[in-house]
């Protein structure tokens, strides 16, 4: 059944509207106390009343006052990312020039020329960001160029994201659907490489609760169900601790910290285990006072008492004290083995390092770490300004490069190098230079002689070796994965490419004036229209690689000394251009199996075979129609983010003539007459044909994969519900039958 969502009743009358907006202005005003400086007040003042002007006649979907978001979004920029004044000023102007009468010229009159560059550059995001045709991906160097620019823009639009996303109950399923899909996709990732921990994982969750919310209401439930008995144990475990470092002297906080539930679900699905399976559902954090000059030390020191109490694993010691992350974070990271035989996971640091782990980018803003972030926006720039790059293309590289996890490698001298996790020996050789990338030919690796796609691991040393008669080739773009190598290799392949169109260039032009024509702009461009080539680059190159029969040109007729085609005309094979179906979905919705589903094509997807029942969305597919995926699909938020413009909202109709193949993995007690009880349920009491069943036992428990014909979601439900009712069953779970 397609999820409804609840848009709350709003009913405030104008008096208490301006009791409320009068309550948040003061609110915003009392966290900005320590940053104000005389003249400030007066200056945020006008700033509000400008905005609240602007604003006065728009209302939010929920028909609250507009107002009101900017007022929000201003506070969490102070509270919670800990930005000043003159961000305050930009959050509460950040939609004036984009939907009021404000011009970019007043705010610079009123506020100045830094202000208006912000919101400036707000604005252009806001244009880029269109929900409802989800162009993100192509004008994603946009947004990035203002990133580099200056980052209170992206700090800012951020702050703007995390409100939308507390306040999407309010918007129609589509756009809840489409938002948090980018906002998993893109937004999260940026909070977290921004070191923006807290704003990530509220984001990650929030998107959870509308993309997956029967299963985000379930950890949820067992979570709070936990809680009791996750208190007492934590608190065990503290206690020993608690006692060594009072009496060593230390000044520190120590407590247990939640783990988020989109993570409890990454791990539940990375690992196939049930809730009640996953034991590190909490971390323990250890916050000290420290001298700067101590620093490294006391936290060394307290790794120590820790380990001395409790056994730890020695591969998931984490140091990020010697190597801090690319956007600031230091810690030290342990697990160690608790009480009653648990794994605990354990954060060791200081309260200047706690700053910068809540507050990221904005800790370091004019400090000394800033030049951690220049660096990091040099090699955006680097990326931005290359050529020809695909906006969804860009999108995944930027993803790849500066999204992701980072991995510590040394040069031969011992310089380290931070490349993402997946990083390969050529992706170490274009980060020193793109010149020693495109000449690369192999590597040492800790002093072993390794292929140029050998995966590089944290603490690796490498060694590039090189060759001049060494030239990039396609199959390199199918192993890299940082986005400079992938740009420089294209780069360098277009070169190869220009070199070899010389020789067809030379060929054409003999072969037109044997004809009597002249090499003209003219002649080339109607060589290049009849084959329908992109350029006379490509007819140059296809000559030469003799893709191309220059005897077609037999075909033509001189007049004078210009070509003139002959008809129809001549079209390559593999260059035939793509061509999207497209469907009008100006407020409409298919259904799937009901009275309109035989006047479209529809497919349903492969990746999570859907059945009816479940939370769907169309998605239209070139050459195929429309595809129907369920919202939690691996590939959804990739499709939703990138392609929203192609989603078409769909609903089931209700069918009971046609069954659907699905998969349920189960696991239990490997008893006697256990597949008898399994396969009664299901063919006998609630007659459904099982398609395929196979049955695995290990050490006294059994492990069954089966395929069966459902009608509808609920039909499933209902089986899965008396499978695990039987005595001896651990857990039932859906997959999807292509993974069998």
């Amino acid at each position: 059944m397609e999820t409804v969502a609840q848009i709350p009743k709003y009913n405030l009358s104008e008096e208490q509207e301006k009791k409320l907006i009068l309550r948040e202005y003061r609110a915003l005003l009392r966290s900005l106390k320590s940053k104000l400086k005389p003249g400030d007040r007066k200056t945020i003042r006008l700033a509000f009343e400008m905005a609240a002007d602007a604003h006065k006649t728009m209302r939010r979907k929920s028909g609250e006052p507009y107002i009101l978001h900017p007022l929000a979004v201003a506070r969490i920029c102070v509270e919670e990312i800990g930005l000043g004044i003159r961000s305050t000023i930009c959050s509460l102007l950040h939609d004036t020039v984009e939907d009021t009468d404000i011009s970019l010229e007043e705010v610079e009159r009123d506020f100045g020329n830094e202000i208006a560059r912000i919101v400036d550059g707000l604005t252009k995001i806001s244009n880029v960001i269109d929900v409802n045709a989800s162009k993100q991906a192509e004008n994603f160097k946009k947004i990035l160029l203002t990133l580099t620019d200056d980052p209170r823009v992206i700090l800012i639009k951020l702050a703007d994201r995390l409100h939308n996303m507390r306040t999407l109950e309010s918007m129609k399923r589509e756009k809840q659907l489409k938002i948090a899909s980018e906002t998993v996709y893109v937004y999260a990732p940026l909070a977290h490489r921004m070191g923006l921990y807290n704003i990530k994982t509220e984001m990650e969750d929030l998107a959870m609760k509308f993309l997956e919310p029967e299963t985000y209401k379930e950890i949820a439930q067992k979570l709070a169900e936990t809680k009791r008995e996750r208190t007492k144990y934590i608190n065990e475990f503290i206690k020993p601790l608690d006692e060594k470092l009072e009496k060593t002297g230390f000044d520190f906080e120590i407590y247990g910290r939640p783990k988020s539930i989109h993570s409890i679900w990454t791990k539940m699905k990375k690992k196939g285990v049930a809730f009640e399976e996953v034991y590190d559902l909490f971390a323990i954090r250890v916050i000290l006072k420290s001298p700067a000059e101590r620093e490294k030390e006391d936290c060394w020191k307290v790794y120590s008492l820790i380990t001395d109490e409790y056994t730890p694993s020695p591969e998931r010691l984490r140091d990020w004290l010697s190597n801090p992350k690319s956007n600031g974070y230091e810690a030290l990271h342990t697990t160690v083995m608790g009480p009653e035989g648990r794994w605990v996971e354990v954060q060791i640091r200081t309260k200047r390092m706690n700053e910068i782990a809540e507050k990221g980018l904005a800790a370091h803003w004019n400090g000394p770490d800033e030049s951690r972030f220049d660096k990091w926006f040099q090699q955006i720039r680097e990326v931005i300004s290359a050529e020809g790059t695909d906006g969804i293309d860009f999108l995944q590289d930027f993803k790849t490069s500066f999204l992701a996890e980072e991995i510590y490698v040394y040069t031969p001298k011992g310089d380290v190098k931070m490349l993402p996790v997946g990083s390969t020996a050529l992706d170490f050789a274009f980060s020193i230079h793109s010149a020693i990338g495109v000449k690369c030919i192999g590597a040492k690796l800790n002093h072993k002689l390794v292929p140029i796609s050998q995966k590089l691991r944290s603490g690796d040393q490498v060694e590039i070796i090189t060759s001049n008669k060494q030239k990039p080739s396609e199959d390199w773009l199918t192993f890299v994965v940082t986005a400079k190598a992938k740009s420089k290799i294209k780069d360098a392949l277009k070169e190869e490419k220009r070199k070899i169109a010389e020789d067809g260039k030379y060929t054409l032009q003999k072969k037109l004036e044997g004809t009597g024509a002249a090499f003209s702009q003219h002649n080339i461009d109607e060589v290049v229209s009849w084959y329908k080539l992109s350029s006379p680059l490509d007819l140059f190159y296809q000559v030469a690689i003799k893709n191309i029969d220059l005897k077609d040109l037999k075909e033509f007729k001189v007049h004078g000394d210009r070509l003139e085609p002959p008809k129809p005309v001549k079209q390559l094979p593999e260059l035939k251009p793509e061509v999207v179906p497209t469907i009008s979905k100006k407020e409409t919705e298919l259904i799937i199996f009901g009275e309109s589903s035989d006047k479209i094509v529809y497919n349903l997807a492969n990746c999570c075979k859907p059945i009816p029942g479940d939370d769907v969305f169309g998605f239209v597919t070139t050459g195929k129609g429309l595809t129907i995926h369920r919202t939690n699909c691996p590939n959804a938020a990739k499709l939703l983010a990138n392609y929203g413009h192609r989603v078409v909202k769909t609903k089931w109709a209700k069918n009971k003539e046609i069954s659907f193949l699905t998969g349920l993995r189960i696991i239990g007690l490997d008893d006697v007459g256990v597949v008898n009880k399994i396969t009664n349920l299901i063919s006998g009491e609630m007659k459904i044909n099982i398609a395929a069943i196979t049955i695995e036992a290990k050490e006294g428990l059994f492990e069954g994969n089966m395929k069966v014909y459902v009608h509808d979601k609920e039909e499933l439900d209902d089986l899965v519900s008396k499978l695990r009712a039987l005595t001896g069953i651990h857990s039932v779970d859906r997959f999807d039958t292509e993974t069998l």
